[in-house]
């Protein structure tokens, strides 16, 4: 493998970095907000790349903590006041709704010139 991250992984990255704690994008937004790729795409990113952002702030747009990380995510989720609400069977997840960040200035003073509802 390259020292050297793709062009693509290192925009994702960057996504990720900017993501305000407490709040959260699913692959799909990243994907969208970059204008290029997908969900599966930029999942794949994360999986090879995202140790050194994050991560946990890249998230399934179901909300459910990634599989096999759930209790490191969860932590991380619990530290930075991340919206969670039970599900039925008790479980923790995401509450998108209040938890999803849309990329827009304001939060972190990351500003492109987007219209706030692109995502």
């Amino acid at each position: 493998m390259s020292e050297e991250l793709p062009a693509y992984a290192e925009r994702v990255l960057e996504v990720a970095e900017r993501i305000p704690p407490g709040r959260v994008m699913t692959y799909g937004d990243v994907a969208e907000w970059l204008g290029e790729g997908g969900p599966r795409q930029v999942g794949r990113v994360m999986a090879l790349y995202g140790g050194a952002v994050p991560w946990w702030r890249v998230v399934r747009a179901d909300g459910l903590p990634l599989p096999g990380h759930e209790v490191r995510a969860l932590e991380h989720y619990r530290v930075e006041a991340t919206p969670l609400r039970l599900t039925a069977g008790g479980e923790p997840r995401l509450d998108m709704r209040r938890a999803r960040w849309d990329g827009s200035s304001g939060q972190d003073g990351w500003d492109d010139g987007r219209d706030e509802a692109h995502i």
